[in-house]
């Protein structure tokens, strides 16, 4: 009796998780259809941009990546390197790139600046000091950009009613087995559930890894400084520019973010911090998927059933629409080849992804660079001897 009870309760995922997938299968696949639009109003001329790329310790293609903010097809633009430790030792890296560029386009910021407990945030509160222009881009360091990049994020800010510009990023140069499963992660669950937002408009979301918005927008939101405390700071970012009554554009553009993993305890610390992400920017949200989780409760499901056929046979059913479904996503959504030769390992991505989940509720403290903080419930970091006293 048991055994029956739970083999319903574990079916109910197991079929809502299947039928989310191919929602999503077909929403990248609306993506991809989908015509591109020019902005409906656009600069006279395009006007001088600020680059913030905050930077924290060496990572893997490192130069690629700085390098390209500096290629950028646009006419002016400054690029601001920030750093928070006077001993990073990305600095002689971007002596070098400033070198190349010349000082008026790179700008090395090193500024110990403690706004908050975001590390992100406090690095960009340092850059910001030596932005020259009004019109700022938030782009990640481990982000490689092509060269219409600036174009086209900077674009759409032409229209008065946007505050906010991003662009969706895909992982890419994973290489060794825990880098690939944080690929999947990336590109065929969290990429994919955006892009079923964005066709559908279930959701309103904000990317912080590469936005564009007026230095006057940031000022009124409370700047980076209120944004300090937050875990998810581009969602709150987001959720404080939709309140002006302005709108968060989403470009139909891809840049890719570098994968980096030392070793496979980084990449499990980082699977949490990205369910504790989403369970602080939309905690409901968050729960509610539990119910399209189909691959773990799948194999609950047979296992309930002692390995029948009909339980077998559901499993097998759902393991191969979850694979077919995320092969379509990856290679006609994203058109991550990358992604498509790593498919195998999506089903223990899947499994291990159910503890990671259930260690999100439980856990009250984050790993960011190597630091614990406390997450609170409504989504802000506090130090934790300061949480502890």
């Amino acid at each position: 009796m048991i055994l029956n009870v739970l083999a319903w309760i574990f079916l109910i995922p197991t079929i809502g998780g299947s039928v989310y997938a191919v929602l999503c299968m077909l929403a990248a696949i609306r993506f991809r259809a989908l015509p591109a639009r020019k902005p409906e109003n656009s600069f006279e001329s395009w006007p001088p941009v600020t680059v913030l790329k905050p930077v924290h310790g060496l990572e893997k293609s490192q130069r690629e990546n700085l390098r390209s903010t500096c290629l950028q097809d646009y006419p002016q633009y400054q690029v601001v390197f920030s750093v928070q430790d006077a001993e990073d030792p990305a600095i002689p890296l971007l002596k070098e790139i400033q070198q190349e560029f010349r000082t008026e386009c790179v700008t090395v910021a090193i500024e110990d600046c403690r706004a908050g407990t975001n590390g992100k945030i406090n690095n960009m509160v340092g850059g910001l000091k030596h932005a020259r222009h009004e019109i700022l881009v938030i782009s990640d360091s481990d982000v490689f950009l092509k060269p219409d990049y600036l174009k086209t994020i900077v674009a759409p800010l032409a229209d008065p009613d946007v505050g906010c510009t991003c662009t969706f990023y895909k992982a890419a140069g994973s290489d060794t087995w825990f880098e690939k499963i944080e690929l999947l992660t990336l590109n065929a669950d969290f990429i994919a559930n955006v892009l079923f937002a964005h066709v559908t408009g279930a959701s309103r979301f904000c990317l912080g890894a590469s936005a564009a918005l007026h230095r006057s927008t940031l000022e009124k939101i409370g700047g980076f400084e209120g944004l300090s405390d937050y875990l998810v700071e581009d969602y709150e970012m987001g959720r404080r520019i939709w309140k002006l009554g302005k709108k968060v554009k989403i470009i139909p553009y891809f840049v890719d973010t570098i994968v980096d993993l030392k070793r496979p305890s980084q990449w499990w610390n980082h699977q949490v911090y990205w369910d504790q992400n989403t369970r602080a920017a939309r905690p409901y949200a968050f729960f509610a998927t539990a119910l399209i989780r189909s691959v773990p409760f799948a194999l609950l499901y047979a296992a309930a059933r002692m390995g029948d056929p009909l339980g077998l046979g559901v499993m097998a059913g759902a393991l191969l629409l979850r694979l077919v479904s995320a092969a379509l996503i990856l290679g006609l959504g994203l058109r991550d080849r990358e992604g498509l030769r790593s498919l195998g390992l999506l089903i223990f991505r899947d499994i291990s992804a159910l503890v990671t989940w259930l260690l999100a509720f439980t856990k009250r403290t984050t790993v960011w660079r190597g630091t614990s903080f406390i997450l609170t419930r409504d989504g802000r970091l506090v130090a934790r001897e300061a949480g502890s006293s």
